[in-house]
């Protein structure tokens, strides 16, 4: 089974429904499954949203490092005007959804290319899919590490599905959550909102209260928090077992 949580987990063999590619472009370490050959898309697409994110920065220097939202400058790209949005959806600075602004803009735009898509960069990922996938959740020391699996449907694609961590990766958080893993129909937010929902982790007490304020975002359609030995779940979300390989075909 292939885990899309962190690029450490990654797995670069081709099967008979993906094809594997890895686009790295300066911060950006994009791992992507696709149904034919998007490399070159990709990385091109990468590049640009980049620029234009750097662009807007120069004009907007504190676009950069606040962490909360900022007064929107309008007539901007659609990936910085997401961004905008997302930052003020969940009260967190706009660079808190940018890992999912770019898989997703990047898998719309490479999506004309590929029938089926899966991105992920840095532990969030944006997927467009016509057959079942499971994605598991990695939540670094916590009891459910590696078990937890969740069923995506095609239906519910365009995905964003995008996790936090106060204690694995990279990931800037105030809170001390395993996992905070969001689902949304836009990547941009589900970032922004796992963010969020992770800064208000500090014991197990607090796991319900962020699962719940995760729900209550307009736009977030599930949520799953892990600390230790606890997790909540809110929302469209289904835990499978990944050892029944009857819902899935070649993943």
């Amino acid at each position: 089974m292939n885990r899309f949580s962190f690029p450490f987990y990654r797995d670069s063999v081709d099967t008979l429904r993906w094809k594997t590619a890895r686009v790295q472009v300066e911060s950006s370490d994009l791992y992507i499954r696709s149904t034919s050959d998007i490399y070159t898309y990709a990385e091109h697409a990468c590049r640009s949203l980049r620029e234009i994110i750097r662009n807007h920065i120069n004009i907007q220097p504190d676009f950069l490092s606040t962490l909360t939202p900022l007064k929107r400058i309008h007539d901007v790209p659609d990936i910085i005007s997401r961004m905008y949005s997302a930052s003020e959806a969940a009260q967190v600075g706009p660079m808190a959804s940018v890992a999912g602004a770019i898989a997703e803009f990047t898998g719309r735009i490479c999506k004309v290319h590929s029938e089926e898509i899966i991105i992920e960069n840095g532990g969030d990922i944006w997927l467009s899919i016509k057959e079942p996938v499971l994605i598991s959740i990695y939540s670094g020391r916590s009891d459910f590490n590696n078990g937890i699996f969740l069923k995506i449907l095609p239906e519910d694609t365009p995905m964003g599905l995008c996790t936090s961590s106060g204690t694995v990766g990279h990931s800037l958080s105030f809170g001390k959550a395993d996992s905070v893993t969001i689902l949304s129909r836009d990547a941009s937010l589900a970032d922004a909102v796992a963010t969020a929902a992770g800064n208000m982790v500090h014991t197990d007490d607090d796991i319900q209260r962020a699962v719940e304020y995760s729900l209550s975002v307009e736009g977030i359609t599930g949520a799953v928090i892990i600390k230790g030995n606890k997790l909540a779940a809110m929302g469209n979300v289904e835990f499978v077992d990944h050892t029944d390989n009857s819902i899935i075909n070649n993943y």
